[in-house]
């Protein structure tokens, strides 16, 4: 039955606290993106190969315990108050109100069948789906149901992300919904230096949820063919139902030819939701959560640090990103969004402290002495900060800078070792982690593209894009640093001829950075770092020396 008629029944049952706040959300700004065919593919998988790059499992062995609590989805079919269950405390579950909210018919074709014995019987895989559900269901089914929309869409997200905040995969598609850029800029989500709207929880939602009602219109009230299109694109599903229509088929998704992806992409959101249904009948134990908000939205109004923010709530930074993994750097982004997704019960203390502070204190300012022979790229890579941030705020129309004058500088209060889930560091603990073979870092040189660096070293594009959390179609920067995993003659033949290291000792002058130095002699900042155990965040001095291994072959000059 629809959202609101559901309401209604909640209501009389007397909930109409919660029915308030459902109907007082909404937040967010219109964004969405077109997915890439990619979720069907993922079979009976928990992380897909492809989502290995930057999933939970790889950051909790890098840093640490990954998403909290547990979702709570169970048996029914109908929604029937004199069954609920609730808690041990006695509140009601979420379960009974998402079951509440499905809306298609069961199905029992072979293809969903198929797809349900594949996950019959996994509770491994549920439980740890739950787990990083269990921050986001509560805000996602007030969304839906505020928009009257089918809860299916929940097992839609658990197919496309499995609940990974920080997935990435090889189609370039980010975040819970799994947007491809393309799509995200139509629906208007930000993509930049500072933050990604497709992993923004609230901007993503209400982009997604956009694209879905779009897709319901496009194709007159079909569900399935929705969620065909939302996998394959509009025009395959348009092009597949020309053909069905030219052949005298039935219009219906079951009917039509379609990648083979998508042929089970459908299936396996329809199987997921069964099992949600009644969990016990596929021998699935799935634990329980109260009906209850976890979330708040809070607004800040400016820029601000993270570390400050997650110390005026009382949580740590950690989760603080896992609640806002749109925000890539140390701080919220300068032009926007200004809000912090908190805890419910850490909501109100940051708002009391946020208040107490002077706005210009968010973030803590350098008065930067520029070096001769420094430049806006050096400097900006010296603080973490954008070329374009530093000419805004110290009112710069082009690159030119002189010796002797200052810049003010965004600084972090904390050194960069403390922000763990920053995209940088999230790419650097993907990359430190053991695998098979011994690990080189390669330089992009121009033009190079990944096949290029894959076959120089005889690997896969496939893998050495999911070493470095990247997608086998991201464009590839000079100077950017990769890694790569080789074993056995491909470590000889990715040296070279001829290639000779040398140990020297360098002095730091004024204006150095780890970037500038490693660029200089063309080695990786992490080897300078573990040449010299240098800890994250630690600043160099004028006159102190540093131990480099470089190859001599190449450094001539620099030497």
């Amino acid at each position: 039955m629809g959202g609101c008629i559901v309401n209604t029944l909640r209501a009389a049952a007397g909930a109409l606290t919660a029915l308030l706040l459902s109907a007082c959300t909404g937040l967010g700004t219109h964004e969405a993106r077109s997915p890439s065919m990619q979720g069907g593919e993922r079979e009976a998988q928990d992380v897909p190969a492809w989502v290995e790059a930057l999933d939970n499992t790889t950051l909790q062995a890098a840093l640490g315990p990954s998403l909290g609590p547990t979702l709570a989805l169970g048996p029914g079919w109908a929604y029937a108050p004199e069954s609920h269950q609730t808690t041990a405390s006695g509140s009601p579950l979420l379960w009974d109100r998402l079951r509440a909210s499905f809306e298609l018919p069961r199905y029992d074709n072979e293809r969903v069948q198929r797809q349900r014995q594949r996950l019959a019987g996994r509770g491994a895989y549920f439980e740890r789906v739950s787990r990083r559900a269990e921050p986001y269901l509560y805000y996602i089914l007030e969304q839906l149901e505020a928009r009257d929309l089918p809860a299916e869409l929940i097992a839609l997200a658990i197919v496309e992300s499995g609940f990974q905040p920080f997935a990435y995969s090889h189609g370039q598609a980010a975040g819970l919904w799994q947007f491809i850029p393309s799509t995200a800029q139509a629906f208007g989500l930000k993509i930049n230096y500072w933050y990604d709207g497709r992993r923004d929880l609230v901007a993503a939602t209400e982009a997604a949820l956009d694209y879905f009602e779009q897709l319901h219109a496009t194709f007159d009230g079909d569900w399935l063919l929705a969620m065909a299109a939302y996998n394959a694109g509009e025009g395959n599903v348009r092009a597949a139902l020309r053909r069905a229509e030219a052949a005298g088929e039935a219009a219906t998704f079951w009917a039509l030819e379609l990648p083979a992806e998508t042929k089970r992409y459908v299936p396996r959101i329809l199987a997921i939701r069964d099992i949600l249904q009644d969990p016990a009948q596929y021998q699935i134990s799935l634990p329980d959560i109260p009906d209850e908000p976890r979330i708040r939205v809070v607004e800040t109004d400016h820029q601000i640090d993270l570390a400050l923010a997650a110390e005026l709530a009382g949580i740590s930074i950690d989760r603080l990103y896992r609640l806002n993994p749109g925000f890539n750097r140390w701080a919220t982004a300068p032009s926007g969004p200004h809000r912090l997704v908190l805890p419910r019960e850490a909501a109100a203390r940051f708002e009391r402290k946020l208040a107490a502070k002077d706005p210009d204190s968010f973030v803590q300012w350098r008065r930067h002495e520029i070096q001769s022979g420094e430049t806006l790229t050096h400097i900006a890579s010296q603080y973490n900060v954008t070329v374009e941030l530093l000419r805004k705020l110290n009112d710069l129309h082009g690159n030119t800078i002189r010796a002797g004058d200052y810049l003010h500088v965004p600084v972090s209060s904390q050194p960069s070792g403390q922000y763990a889930l920053s995209v940088a560091n999230r790419l650097e603990a993907l990359k430190e982690r053991e695998r098979q073979g011994e690990r080189r870092r390669h330089s992009v040189q121009p033009g190079q593209t990944l096949w290029d660096i894959a076959r120089t070293y005889g690997v896969g594009v496939e893998e050495l894009a999911r070493w470095n959390g990247m997608a086998p179609a991201d464009t590839l920067h000079p100077g950017q640093e990769l890694v790569v995993w080789v074993a056995g003659e491909a470590v000889q033949a990715a040296a070279g001829p001829g290639r000779r290291t040398r140990s020297i000792t360098y002095t730091v002058r004024r204006g150095d950075s780890l970037a500038r130095i490693a660029r200089q002699f063309n080695v990786d900042i992490h080897d300078i770092r573990r040449w010299n155990d240098i800890a994250r965040g630690s600043y160099l001095h004028p006159g102190d020396e540093l131990r480099l291994k470089v190859d001599i072959t190449q450094q001539s000059a620099a030497l």
